[in-house]
């Protein structure tokens, strides 16, 4: 009897030691697929971070190139016969201002200076005594912005 108990003591342990067993790999297979789950997880994540970054980097270059198109397409000789500096100033022919021409070769090589002066941060440089006719005039300068300034000189300045 005594041995019975132990061999039905023994299947029993078989028995029990194999339902542990098979938890056991219950347990590790849920274990990989939490893991395989997390790698997934973070492989999208991952993508879909890079994909955000991507398209910032679009959008800003996009944003860039509309403003540098914004800055390409002011034009000084537009700004220049619609802003009223035509009535007194023409290309080579000295009327109430100096000549472009002669604010052209004033300025030459201080394209900043000519820059500072529409913006009334200058000084008079080519007909200072005459700078009492141009100040009222320089509120329309002061109005424009930096680029259109910019634009202003550049056209002013290729009136050589």
């Amino acid at each position: 009897m005594k041995k019975l108990g132990l061999l039905m003591l023994a299947v029993l342990m078989i028995g029990l030691s194999s339902c542990g067993g098979d938890n056991a790999n219950k347990a590790k297979d849920a274990a990989n697929n939490a893991v395989e789950a997390t790698k997934d997880a973070a492989k999208d994540a991952a993508e879909a971070t890079k994909d955000a970054a991507k398209e910032a980097v679009d959008a800003t270059k996009e944003a860039a190139k509309d403003a540098t198109d914004a800055v390409a397409s002011v034009d000084g000789k537009s700004l220049f016969l619609n802003n009223g500096c035509v009535a007194c100033h023409q290309i080579d022919k000295k009327t109430v201002g100096p000549t472009v021409k002669a604010i052209a070769a004033a300025y030459a090589g201080k394209k900043d200076d000519l820059v500072k002066f529409l913006k009334g941060e200058g000084k008079a440089v080519v007909d200072p005594a005459n700078f009492a006719v141009m100040q009222p005039n320089l509120a329309t300068t002061k109005k424009l912005s930096d680029a259109e300034r910019a634009a202003l000189a550049d056209y002013i300045l290729s009136n050589k």
